[in-house]
């Protein structure tokens, strides 16, 4: 039971913080899960006894909380003969099939991402994960004997390395060779913790991961360039500053097809039209923009049209887009304007960037 309390103790700080990671991108909470097969071979560490090797089988499930960084729950069952070097990891003398399981906590780093740009199409990769797991022997009791000389459940520890190959055209299954060790930390009497190579077991693990798609369509964390769309947009801001009225004319190009008709046609242009701009990501109005606002007068009827620039998801871009037509809509009611309509439509081309645009009829 100590032992068992120790690996939870552990267990909790590992989930905590790992959560405490910074993801490249927001995502939703199973975004980037993926689920893995593994097998391979297990000796003494010392190689004192290299044969029988020890066969082991197990699952992952894991998640990346950023290119970086991430965690997995692992589960390996062992169905070797060869004892562990001394202490009481042995398994000589079980009649299961299996002899033993390893339950564990792994938190995981890539390096290729650490040390280099992340690149979602990259194909070879090199990590390292390490954590905290709990041993259970199964059908051998010759090994639980008293004080803690051998018992039949241990706390343990994982370290090793990950070379990954990911494959397919969408990078969605990540092919890796591990070479691990698995170290027994309570293999002494009164399962005083401790690591040291005569308890531990050299292994060599082959997996296969399959990463599942994300809420971005992807099967990876999905790059946007912050730079070029910046430069895009103050490329656009510098053409509405030198020619205020040739830019207009092409956002209202894009967006007035999204106006809804009315009963009788009127030719729009830049005088019935106000235009509100905002701030990346962002749906709160400034003074400036309150100040064009205030033009429009009380009485008058209105229709109003926000929009998002292209960066981000969809999703996201139409809820900001009727956040904008939301705020601008209540500030013109509170002044007595009449709204018709307030609609947010997502992006609308590539020039109507993070606008509301207020027909007034």
């Amino acid at each position: 039971m100590k032992k068992f309390l120790i690996a939870l103790s552990m267990l909790a700080m590992g989930i905590t913080s790992t959560q405490a990671q910074v993801a490249y991108e927001k995502a939703k909470a199973f975004d980037n899960v993926y689920l893995g097969v593994e097998g391979g071979v297990m000796a003494p560490l010392d190689l004192s006894r290299v044969t029988p090797l020890n066969a082991a089988a197990g699952l992952k499930l894991g998640k990346q909380f950023s290119p970086v960084y991430g965690a997995n729950l692992e589960g390996l069952a062992f169905f070797g003969d060869n004892r562990w070097q001394t202490g009481s990891l042995g398994y000589s003398h079980s009649h299961t099939f299996v002899r033993a399981i390893n339950l564990g906590l792994n938190g995981t780093v890539n390096f290729t991402n650490l040390f280099c740009e992340y690149n979602p199409d990259r194909r070879f990769e090199v990590g390292a994960e390490a954590g905290i797991g709990y041993w259970i022997t199964y059908g051998d009791k010759h090994i639980i004997q008293t004080s803690n000389t051998g018992d039949d459940t241990e706390l343990t520890a994982k370290t090793g390395l990950t070379f990954a190959y990911n494959l397919g055209e969408k990078r969605a299954w990540q092919l890796y060779v591990e070479p691990a060790i698995l170290w027994n930390l309570t293999h002494g009497p009164g399962d005083a913790v401790r690591m040291g190579k005569h308890a531990a077991q050299l292994g060599l693990f082959v997996g296969l991961n399959y990463k599942f798609k994300t809420s971005n369509g992807t099967h990876n964390f999905k790059v946007w360039n912050v730079g070029e769309l910046n430069d895009e947009i103050n490329s656009l801001r510098d053409q509405l500053n030198a020619k205020p009225k040739e830019v207009v004319k092409e956002v209202i190009k894009e967006v007035v097809k999204e106006v809804p008709a009315v009963a009788e046609p009127q030719t729009i242009c830049f005088d019935n039209l106000v235009f509100v701009t905002f701030e990346q990501g962002k749906y709160y109005l400034s003074k400036e923009a309150k100040s064009a606002l205030d033009g429009v007068k009380a009485g008058r009827h209105v229709q109003i049209v926000g929009t998002a620039s292209p960066e981000g998801p969809k999703a996201l871009n139409e809820r900001l887009s009727q956040n904008r037509a939301s705020v601008v809509a209540k500030y013109l009611q509170d002044r007595g304007v009449i709204v018709d309509e307030a609609t947010g439509k997502g992006v609308q081309g590539v020039t109507s960037n993070r606008l509301a645009i207020v027909y007034v009829k």
